[in-house]
Protein backbone atom coordinates (compact mmCIF):
# COMPACT_ATOMS: atom_id res chain seq x y z
CA UNK A 1 0.00 0.00 0.00
CA UNK A 2 1.30 3.53 -0.86
CA UNK A 3 0.06 6.06 2.07
CA UNK A 4 1.96 8.70 0.15
CA UNK A 5 1.66 9.58 -3.65
CA UNK A 6 4.69 11.29 -3.80
CA UNK A 7 6.85 8.43 -2.40
CA UNK A 8 6.94 6.46 -5.67
CA UNK A 9 6.59 10.31 -7.89
CA UNK A 10 9.61 8.51 -10.20
CA UNK A 11 7.56 5.34 -11.14
CA UNK A 12 5.51 6.18 -14.22
CA UNK A 13 2.03 5.64 -13.84
CA UNK A 14 2.13 6.38 -9.94
CA UNK A 15 0.96 4.36 -7.16
CA UNK A 16 -1.37 1.98 -9.72
CA UNK A 17 1.71 1.11 -11.73
CA UNK A 18 4.11 0.65 -8.73
CA UNK A 19 1.77 -2.27 -6.97
CA UNK A 20 1.55 -3.86 -10.60
CA UNK A 21 5.07 -3.96 -10.94
CA UNK A 22 6.16 -5.33 -7.43
CA UNK A 23 2.56 -7.50 -6.40
CA UNK A 24 3.41 -11.49 -6.98
CA UNK A 25 7.29 -10.87 -7.35
CA UNK A 26 9.87 -13.05 -6.00
CA UNK A 27 13.26 -10.90 -3.95
CA UNK A 28 16.22 -12.95 -5.36
CA UNK A 29 18.48 -11.12 -3.05
CA UNK A 30 18.91 -7.04 -1.68
CA UNK A 31 21.54 -5.13 -2.76
CA UNK A 32 23.19 -1.69 -2.37
CA UNK A 33 25.20 1.20 -3.31
CA UNK A 34 25.43 4.00 -0.33
CA UNK A 35 22.03 5.04 0.47
CA UNK A 36 20.65 3.32 -2.63
CA UNK A 37 19.05 -0.20 -1.92
CA UNK A 38 17.31 -2.62 -4.15
CA UNK A 39 15.84 -6.25 -4.51
CA UNK A 40 16.63 -7.61 -7.66
CA UNK A 41 12.88 -9.33 -9.18
CA UNK A 42 12.80 -11.57 -11.51
CA UNK A 43 12.54 -8.69 -14.45
CA UNK A 44 13.60 -5.87 -12.94
CA UNK A 45 14.08 -4.15 -9.49
CA UNK A 46 12.77 -2.56 -6.51
CA UNK A 47 15.01 0.54 -5.87
CA UNK A 48 14.66 2.79 -2.88
CA UNK A 49 16.88 6.04 -1.86
CA UNK A 50 16.52 7.04 1.51
CA UNK A 51 16.73 10.45 1.50
CA UNK A 52 17.88 12.40 4.19
CA UNK A 53 15.55 9.81 6.56
CA UNK A 54 14.64 6.95 5.16
CA UNK A 55 14.75 3.83 6.58
CA UNK A 56 12.80 0.62 6.49
CA UNK A 57 11.03 -1.27 9.31
CA UNK A 58 9.91 -4.78 9.85
CA UNK A 59 6.44 -4.77 11.35
CA UNK A 60 3.37 -7.06 11.98
CA UNK A 61 1.33 -6.57 9.10
CA UNK A 62 -2.03 -6.10 11.85
CA UNK A 63 -0.35 -2.97 13.10
CA UNK A 64 -0.92 0.70 12.47
CA UNK A 65 1.68 1.85 10.33
CA UNK A 66 3.89 4.61 11.57
CA UNK A 67 2.96 8.30 11.50
CA UNK A 68 5.82 9.21 9.05
CA UNK A 69 4.91 5.16 6.93
CA UNK A 70 5.07 6.05 3.24
CA UNK A 71 4.19 2.70 1.76
CA UNK A 72 4.05 -0.33 3.51
CA UNK A 73 4.94 -3.78 1.26
CA UNK A 74 4.25 -7.25 2.64
CA UNK A 75 6.16 -9.96 2.67
CA UNK A 76 5.22 -13.77 2.39
CA UNK A 77 8.72 -15.96 2.81
CA UNK A 78 6.85 -19.62 3.00
CA UNK A 79 3.61 -18.58 4.68
CA UNK A 80 4.60 -16.18 7.57
CA UNK A 81 3.79 -13.19 6.06
CA UNK A 82 5.74 -9.51 7.55
CA UNK A 83 5.40 -6.10 7.01
CA UNK A 84 8.50 -3.88 5.59
CA UNK A 85 7.44 -0.18 6.08
CA UNK A 86 9.36 2.18 4.48
CA UNK A 87 9.07 5.54 6.65
CA UNK A 88 10.54 8.93 6.01
CA UNK A 89 9.60 11.94 8.03
CA UNK A 90 11.64 14.12 5.50
CA UNK A 91 9.66 12.78 2.75
CA UNK A 92 12.93 13.26 0.34
CA UNK A 93 13.42 9.61 -0.39
CA UNK A 94 11.58 7.26 -2.77
CA UNK A 95 10.03 3.89 -3.96
CA UNK A 96 10.70 3.05 -7.39
CA UNK A 97 9.99 0.14 -10.16
CA UNK A 98 12.41 -0.04 -12.69
CA UNK A 99 14.41 -1.71 -14.93
CA UNK A 100 18.41 -3.28 -14.20
CA UNK A 101 21.24 -2.20 -16.82
CA UNK A 102 24.58 -3.70 -16.77
CA UNK A 103 27.39 -2.77 -14.63
CA UNK A 104 30.28 -1.60 -16.69
CA UNK A 105 32.93 -3.59 -15.09
CA UNK A 106 30.81 -6.66 -15.27
CA UNK A 107 31.30 -7.48 -11.48
CA UNK A 108 28.01 -7.90 -9.33
CA UNK A 109 26.20 -4.41 -9.20
CA UNK A 110 26.08 -3.50 -5.20
CA UNK A 111 26.85 -4.95 -1.84
CA UNK A 112 24.58 -8.43 -1.27
CA UNK A 113 23.76 -8.38 -4.90
CA UNK A 114 23.62 -11.96 -7.46
CA UNK A 115 23.65 -10.16 -10.74
CA UNK A 116 26.00 -8.27 -12.85
CA UNK A 117 23.37 -5.13 -13.35
CA UNK A 118 22.01 -2.37 -11.25
CA UNK A 119 18.60 0.01 -11.09
CA UNK A 120 18.33 2.45 -14.43
CA UNK A 121 18.72 5.13 -11.76
CA UNK A 122 21.82 4.05 -9.90
CA UNK A 123 24.17 3.82 -12.95
CA UNK A 124 25.54 7.04 -12.70
CA UNK A 125 26.49 6.06 -8.41
CA UNK A 126 30.07 4.52 -7.89
CA UNK A 127 30.58 1.41 -6.08
CA UNK A 128 30.04 1.95 -1.84
CA UNK A 129 33.35 2.22 0.25
CA UNK A 130 32.91 -1.63 1.45
CA UNK A 131 32.16 -3.29 -1.76
CA UNK A 132 34.66 -5.91 -2.71
CA UNK A 133 34.62 -5.11 -6.24
CA UNK A 134 35.66 -1.68 -5.79
CA UNK A 135 38.74 -0.37 -7.37
CA UNK A 136 40.63 0.91 -4.29
CA UNK A 137 43.93 2.05 -7.02
CA UNK A 138 41.95 3.99 -9.15
CA UNK A 139 39.69 5.63 -6.03
CA UNK A 140 42.87 6.84 -4.65
CA UNK A 141 44.19 8.33 -8.47
CA UNK A 142 40.57 9.77 -7.71
CA UNK A 143 40.83 11.12 -4.72
CA UNK A 144 44.17 13.37 -5.59
CA UNK A 145 42.89 15.01 -9.05
CA UNK A 146 41.05 18.43 -8.81
CA UNK A 147 41.37 21.46 -6.80
CA UNK A 148 37.96 20.76 -4.74
CA UNK A 149 38.17 20.30 -1.15
CA UNK A 150 39.05 16.80 -0.12
CA UNK A 151 35.85 16.97 1.79
CA UNK A 152 33.79 17.50 -0.85
CA UNK A 153 35.54 14.83 -3.38
CA UNK A 154 34.74 12.17 -0.53
CA UNK A 155 31.35 13.28 -0.38
CA UNK A 156 31.17 12.67 -4.47
CA UNK A 157 29.11 9.99 -4.74
CA UNK A 158 30.05 9.59 -8.10
CA UNK A 159 33.55 8.80 -7.33
CA UNK A 160 32.54 6.16 -3.90
CA UNK A 161 29.64 6.16 -2.37
CA UNK A 162 28.24 5.51 1.38
CA UNK A 163 30.14 8.72 2.63
CA UNK A 164 28.11 11.08 3.96
CA UNK A 165 28.69 14.61 6.16
CA UNK A 166 29.21 12.52 9.71
CA UNK A 167 31.53 9.62 8.44
CA UNK A 168 33.86 12.32 5.83
CA UNK A 169 34.57 14.29 9.01
CA UNK A 170 35.23 11.16 11.19
CA UNK A 171 37.67 9.79 8.07
CA UNK A 172 39.77 12.94 7.86
CA UNK A 173 40.34 13.17 11.63
CA UNK A 174 41.61 9.66 11.93
CA UNK A 175 43.87 10.27 8.49
CA UNK A 176 44.73 14.01 10.25
CA UNK A 177 44.12 15.32 6.94
CA UNK A 178 42.12 18.81 7.01
CA UNK A 179 38.43 18.98 5.33
CA UNK A 180 39.78 21.75 2.92
CA UNK A 181 42.90 20.31 1.28
CA UNK A 182 43.02 20.45 -2.37
CA UNK A 183 42.78 16.99 -3.49
CA UNK A 184 45.66 17.75 -5.94
CA UNK A 185 47.77 18.02 -2.64
CA UNK A 186 47.34 14.63 -1.36
CA UNK A 187 49.90 11.88 -2.32
CA UNK A 188 48.75 8.40 -2.87
CA UNK A 189 50.16 7.40 0.32
CA UNK A 190 47.80 9.83 1.94
CA UNK A 191 45.02 8.52 -0.06
CA UNK A 192 45.86 5.02 1.09
CA UNK A 193 45.61 6.01 4.91
CA UNK A 194 42.22 8.12 4.32
CA UNK A 195 41.19 5.11 2.32
CA UNK A 196 41.66 2.65 5.38
CA UNK A 197 40.10 5.29 7.58
CA UNK A 198 36.77 5.34 5.98
CA UNK A 199 36.25 1.99 6.00
CA UNK A 200 37.39 1.49 9.61
CA UNK A 201 34.87 4.37 10.48
CA UNK A 202 32.44 2.94 8.06
CA UNK A 203 33.06 -0.34 9.45
CA UNK A 204 32.48 0.70 13.39
CA UNK A 205 29.38 2.47 12.31
CA UNK A 206 27.72 -0.51 11.40
CA UNK A 207 28.85 -2.69 14.11
CA UNK A 208 27.48 -0.14 16.44
CA UNK A 209 24.18 0.11 14.52
CA UNK A 210 24.95 3.48 12.69
CA UNK A 211 24.60 7.10 14.39
CA UNK A 212 21.47 7.83 15.78
CA UNK A 213 21.16 11.47 17.06
CA UNK A 214 16.99 10.51 18.00
CA UNK A 215 14.47 8.65 17.75
CA UNK A 216 14.24 9.34 13.88
CA UNK A 217 17.42 7.54 12.85
CA UNK A 218 16.84 3.64 13.88
CA UNK A 219 17.22 0.33 12.37
CA UNK A 220 14.35 -2.11 10.87
CA UNK A 221 13.77 -2.95 14.22
CA UNK A 222 13.12 0.42 15.34
CA UNK A 223 16.79 -0.23 17.49
CA UNK A 224 18.88 3.18 17.70
CA UNK A 225 22.70 3.14 16.77
CA UNK A 226 25.24 3.86 19.18
CA UNK A 227 28.32 4.98 16.91
CA UNK A 228 27.45 8.64 18.28
CA UNK A 229 29.39 7.66 21.44
CA UNK A 230 32.43 7.21 19.32
CA UNK A 231 32.43 10.40 17.60
CA UNK A 232 35.94 12.24 17.48
CA UNK A 233 35.06 14.85 15.37
CA UNK A 234 31.78 15.61 13.94
CA UNK A 235 29.23 17.41 16.89
CA UNK A 236 32.37 17.70 19.07
CA UNK A 237 32.85 21.62 18.56
CA UNK A 238 34.71 22.94 21.93
CA UNK A 239 34.97 19.47 23.14
CA UNK A 240 39.32 18.60 23.45
CA UNK A 241 40.42 16.19 20.68
CA UNK A 242 40.91 12.78 21.70
CA UNK A 243 44.85 12.85 20.26
CA UNK A 244 46.09 16.39 21.56
CA UNK A 245 43.45 17.58 23.83
CA UNK A 246 43.39 20.77 21.40
CA UNK A 247 39.69 21.97 21.13
CA UNK A 248 37.34 20.88 18.04
CA UNK A 249 36.51 23.82 15.52
CA UNK A 250 33.19 24.24 13.35
CA UNK A 251 32.85 25.82 9.88
CA UNK A 252 30.29 25.58 7.38
CA UNK A 253 32.19 24.43 4.04
CA UNK A 254 30.26 24.25 1.07
CA UNK A 255 26.88 24.57 3.04
CA UNK A 256 28.32 21.32 5.43
CA UNK A 257 28.47 21.33 8.86
CA UNK A 258 32.31 20.42 9.08
CA UNK A 259 34.48 19.46 12.17
CA UNK A 260 37.94 18.95 12.73
CA UNK A 261 40.89 18.97 14.99
CA UNK A 262 43.16 22.49 14.19
CA UNK A 263 46.51 21.19 15.74
CA UNK A 264 46.38 17.28 14.34
CA UNK A 265 44.70 18.82 10.40
CA UNK A 266 46.65 21.52 9.82
CA UNK A 267 45.71 23.64 7.08
CA UNK A 268 47.56 23.49 3.64
CA UNK A 269 48.33 26.41 2.79
CA UNK A 270 48.68 26.98 -1.17
CA UNK A 271 50.67 29.91 -2.75
CA UNK A 272 48.77 32.26 -4.12
CA UNK A 273 48.51 31.86 -8.26
CA UNK A 274 51.23 34.35 -9.68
Amino acid sequence: AVFRESCVRRTEGGPRHFSAATVGRDIAAVARRGKFLWCELDDGALSAHLGMSGQFRINDPASDPHRHCRARLILDRHGERVALDFVDQRTFGYLDAEPLVPTPDGALGGCGGTLDAVPASVAHIARDLLDPALDAQALFRTWCTGRRGIKQVLLDQTRVSGLGNIYADEALWRARIHPTTPADALTVTSARRLFRAAVEVVSASLAAGGTSFDALYVNVNGDSGYFSRDLNAYGQTGTPCARCGTPIRRAVVMARSTHWCPRCQRARRVPAAR
